[in-house]
Order: structure tokens, then sequence, then C-alpha cells
């Protein structure tokens, strides 16, 4: 919303210091900034009011050593990860990249699963929570809905590096500069992990059966992946730091800019430099 509004007045009223708002790493410190006023001066109250509340986590017996020490332990604290998150998002954030979007669905999508399974521990007194079935539903219907905006949506695009001897022949050297992305372009190709300058392109995989048929084939893996690391997390949090240590390790994925996509041969997708602000 700020981020709106600063472009608005440094686009038509040319106020001093509002095209400070067009740099990323001014709107991604702030921010981090704002996420963790939020935290600080709204977690303690949080964690106070659901004790009072009594809004404590409920352990199932499973005879693992020192399991039951956490019985009673404040849940539902997802609230206050939310509000960090998705207020600076709101603030700072291009609301209108499509990237940006799909990250505030998801988000939101995963969120409420989450909301509802804790109430249903806590207040309807149910240590199954929110039933399988219902989770996996919603996680389905998540990936369904990304999955086809990602496959469908005029602005989800990629560059591709262009080849050191396409540049040879374009500009007569090589040159050891910035590297150079090709046209924009509409596709379903993806970078393969842990591959350097390997991408597959699911409009190939399937094309000897139906031209067609690579879509929906994208679609599956993005609704696979999703429901993936949602279970992945769910698997984790029960552990000290594990969740949270793999939380970091994605926060630092390098995809920000278009030099370190280069480094790491991933796919350049305009738009997306902006999740910084998100993260």
């Amino acid at each position: 919303m700020l981020y709106q509004l600063f472009t608005y007045l440094d686009q038509h009223m040319d106020l001093p210091g509002t095209g400070l708002w067009q740099f990323l790493t001014f709107r991604a410190g702030l921010a981090i900034m704002i996420a963790l006023t939020i935290s600080l001066v709204f977690g303690g109250k949080l964690i106070a009011i659901l004790r009072k509340a009594q809004a404590g986590e409920s352990i199932r017996d499973l005879g693992l050593e020192g399991q039951l020490e956490k019985s009673g332990t404040p849940t539902m604290g997802g609230i206050i990860i939310l509000g960090a998150i998705v207020v600076p998002v709101l603030l700072v954030a291009d609301l209108a990249n499509i990237y940006i979007q799909l990250l505030l669905l998801t988000t939101l999508w995963m969120g409420g699963i989450g909301f509802a399974d804790d109430y249903i521990k806590v207040y309807k007194k149910n240590k199954q929570g929110l039933r399988g079935w219902f989770k996996v539903l919603g996680q389905i219907s998540l990936g369904l809905i990304v999955g086809l905006t990602l496959a469908f949506h005029p602005d989800v695009s990629l560059k591709e590096e262009i080849p050191v001897t396409e540049r040879i022949a374009l500009h007569g050297q090589q040159t050891n500069d910035l590297p150079l992305f090709g046209a924009t372009e509409n596709s379903l190709k993806t970078t393969v992990p842990f591959v350097k300058n390997a991408t597959l392109d699911y409009a190939d995989v399937l094309n000897w059966i139906s031209p067609n048929l690579g879509v929906w084939l994208f679609v599956l893996v993005v609704v696979f992946i999703i429901t993936a690391v949602s279970n992945g997390a769910n698997l984790t949090d029960g552990l000290d730091g594990l969740a949270g240590g793999h939380l970091c390790h994605h926060g630092l994925y390098p995809s920000r800019s278009s030099l370190r996509q280069w480094f790491c041969g991933i796919c350049q997708l305009p738009g997306y430099h902006v999740h910084p602000a998100f993260r």
C-alpha cells in the first residue's frame, strides 16, 4: 500500500525522498524492521493472552523421553508469525506483482488450515485436530490454483541466459561481464535442482502423446511440491529448531538478483526479484 502511494507521489509530484521506495534493498530492510517490531511488541502480549485462555499444546503420549514437558505450551503462535509476514508485505511490497499475490495467498491459505487445526485441538479438545483429508484437500486445492496461475498467467515468464557461443556471434567477442539474457517468454521450463545450467521443459516431456499434456504435468508437480512441503513442515515442527533451520535455508535461496540467478544456473524470472520484501 505504501509502495503504491509513494510511487504515485514520485511519478506525479516528484516529492524528495519518494524515489527511495523504488529500491528493493530499502523496502526489504523496512519490511524486516516492521516484522521485528510486530514480533517484539505484540508477541509477548499474544503469548500472555493465549496462556490466560489456556490455549496450551495437547501432547499425545508416544512414550518418548521428555515429550510431556511441552504439555501446556501456548499454541496458535502462528498468528503472530502471520501478522509479522502479512503486514510488512501489504505495506512495502508491490501488490500488483503476481508472485507477491501468490505468496500472500499461499501464506494465508496454509495459515488458515493451521489455525483451524489448532482451534480444534485447543477449544474442541480434540487431540487429532483437523482431519487429515481436510488438510490434504486444502493443500491440493491451493496447489491447483498456484499451478494453473503459473501455467497460464501472462505475467509469469522467464528469461534464459544467452550461451557464450551465441554471445560471440552477436558481439564478435566474449565478455566476462554481467550475464546476458534473452527475450522474455511464457514457458513451462524450470531449473533442475543441484545441476547447473540444466532446465526441464514440461511442454516437451509428454509432447509425443499430446502437446497439451505438459501443462497438466506441470500443475501436478506444483500440487505435489506444495503438499509435500506443507506436510514436511508439519513433520519437523514438533522438534525444536528443526523447522526453523529449514526455513533459514529457504530464506537464503539465492534467487534475488539476475547475477545470483546466473551464478547458480537458475532461469531468470522477471518480476520475481520483489520476493525479498516478502521474506
